[in-house]
């Protein structure tokens, strides 16, 4: 045992003490706010921007770069929030493990929560008025929803918020917003699986509504049909393949599988809402991004 003076703590496993504040390491860090997850956060506002007509234009990448910092906000705050439930389910992750300390992952929850506002604010106040809503939003489900049966609706409305924000709250982008609000309802009811599993009811009902929203946008193309149909396609083979499995064997491993899978394919979703209402170049980059974020899912989990 290592002994230290009294009144200081030892320093974060693998980290350093700078004025008084315990700093972890940058791995820990990426794994506390599940860093490469974030890429399917960006796609989130450049569909609502698009199908809102991209009213904030050369300031379009303000709202997604908000609502990456209110993503990574929402991790750090859902580790601060169940580290007492983590050192008994998931004792690796950052805070149990030793790795990064309580008070760390608050304050960063704290600054990433301050930073998003704050760009979006930069972005205008259409985006201030739902980037506000919906920091509050994730800050009430880590904190006080999650457990409770409002906790999938809850994060459902975040994802909601986030292509909202790329459109300043315009009510084009209401149908898209509601796309991946849904996805997300069925991937977070998902998720209450990831350590003890769940009835094979739900994820046959998740595999479900996969197919109906692909349907749906594919049916909600007026043009560019044949690029929506390619990423719709893609967005539920490859959800749906893991839906499937979680349906197959609904213990733990399947289930988590299953909703990292729904995680990263939103990117394949936004991609073909993008290509729906036209913008087939901004939708190229958010389907690139997503064999990138498999890979690093690979080494940093996206749950």
């Amino acid at each position: 045992m290592v002994c230290h003076p009294a009144g200081r703590r030892a320093p974060p496993k693998g980290g350093f003490t700078l004025l008084g504040v315990e700093i972890p390491d940058l791995r820990s860090v990426v794994e506390l706010v599940r860093a490469p997850a974030a890429l399917s956060v960006p796609g989130d506002s450049l569909a609502g921007a698009a199908a809102a007509g991209w009213p904030f234009r050369r300031r379009s990448v303000l709202p997604a770069a908000a609502a990456v910092c209110l993503y990574w906000a929402g991790m750090a705050l859902n580790d601060y929030a169940d580290r007492d439930l983590d050192r008994v389910e998931r004792p690796e992750r950052p805070i149990p493990s030793g790795r990064v300390t309580p008070g760390f992952a608050l304050g960063l929850a704290t600054a990433l929560t301050a930073a998003g506002i704050g760009l979006a604010a930069l972005a205008g106040r259409s985006a201030l008025r739902v980037a506000v809503p919906l920091a509050g939003t994730v800050w009430l489900y880590d904190l006080v929803l999650k457990p409770t049966p409002a906790g999938p609706v809850a994060m459902a409305a975040a994802r909601t918020l986030d292509v909202l924000l790329g459109a300043g709250g315009a009510r084009a982008a209401l149908p898209a917003a509601l796309t991946v609000g849904g996805h997300t309802l069925t991937t977070t009811v998902l998720s209450r699986g990831e350590v003890h599993g769940l009835r094979p009811e739900v994820p046959a009902a998740a595999l479900a509504a996969t197919a109906m929203i692909a349907v749906s946008t594919v049916a909600g193309a007026p043009r560019h049909r044949l690029a929506t149909l390619a990423l719709a396609t893609g967005y539920a083979a490859g959800v749906g393949r893991a839906q499937s499995e979680a349906m197959r064997d609904p213990t733990s491993g399947p289930v988590r599988r299953a909703v990292g899978a729904g995680i990263l394919g939103l990117m394949p979703l936004q991609a073909a809402l993008l290509a729906r209402v036209g913008s087939v170049r901004a939708a190229l980059p958010v389907a690139l991004a997503f064999p990138l974020a498999r890979r690093l899912s690979r080494k940093v989990a996206a749950t």
